[in-house]
């Protein structure tokens, strides 16, 4: 019986794996759609999104299929239980990464502007997202507590950019919308931040019983 539960557990690791690695590439392509203007990534975004909605459904079906059959307790149940929280995060993360995906069509048309810590918050909250779940399945203490401790240089990112993006206005008001469609990115992706940051915490939980902020 344990051998099956292992494996099955072993199945979890893999299936959250996949979803990260979803969640890590519909990022990747809807911020590199809109630094480059490129709408087929932003078609890819949308179409990952759905990806990860079903990736969704498929890890909470194998989650209560542990609970039910093997009845885990201890560890094993807060394994589980955290894994359930992950994967509401990480479907929130698919619906973010479209929700910039979206703005391409706006900010293409705006034409060219320097979005560089955009990238820069891109780039980050992209490893935060990989950090996270690497520390859930590796079951790397100190792996999630960067992860934490990186939610501060994506907030500092965000305040920069928002700064950058007042000057723009201000040299340009002709260049209002398109300041408050980057300033829409920049919020995604300090959410997206955030949802890395809490399932960071619910590994801390998984691997020690207490949770950061209960």
């Amino acid at each position: 019986m344990r051998t099956k539960f292992d494996g099955q557990l072993s199945q979890l690791n893999v299936e959250l794996i996949r979803m990260g690695a979803l969640c890590e590439e519909a990022i990747s392509d809807a911020c590199k759609a809109l630094l480059e203007g490129n709408v087929q990534l932003a078609n890819n975004a949308k179409e990952l999104e759905r990806e990860i909605d079903q990736k969704e459904r498929n890890i909470e079906s194998l989650c209560m299929r542990l609970l039910l059959q093997q009845q885990p307790v201890a560890r094993d149940l807060r394994t589980i239980s955290s894994a359930l929280k992950m994967i509401s995060d990480m479907e929130r993360i698919g619906d973010q990464a479209e929700d910039i995906a979206e703005l391409t069509r706006f900010t293409r048309e705006a034409g060219p502007v320097d979005m560089v810590h955009i990238g820069d918050m891109a780039r980050a909250v992209v490893v935060m997202v990989t950090d996270s779940v690497d520390a859930f399945v590796k079951k790397d203490l100190d792996l999630a507590r960067k992860v934490m401790a990186a939610d501060d240089q994506v907030d500092a990112l965000f305040d920069q950019v928002k700064r950058e993006l007042i000057q723009l206005i201000s040299a340009d008001a002709n260049q209002g919308e398109l300041g408050m469609d980057l300033l829409m990115v920049a919020k995604y992706l300090e959410r997206i931040g955030d949802h890395a940051t809490n399932i960071a915490e619910w590994v801390e939980y998984s691997l020690t019983g207490a949770h950061p902020n209960l």
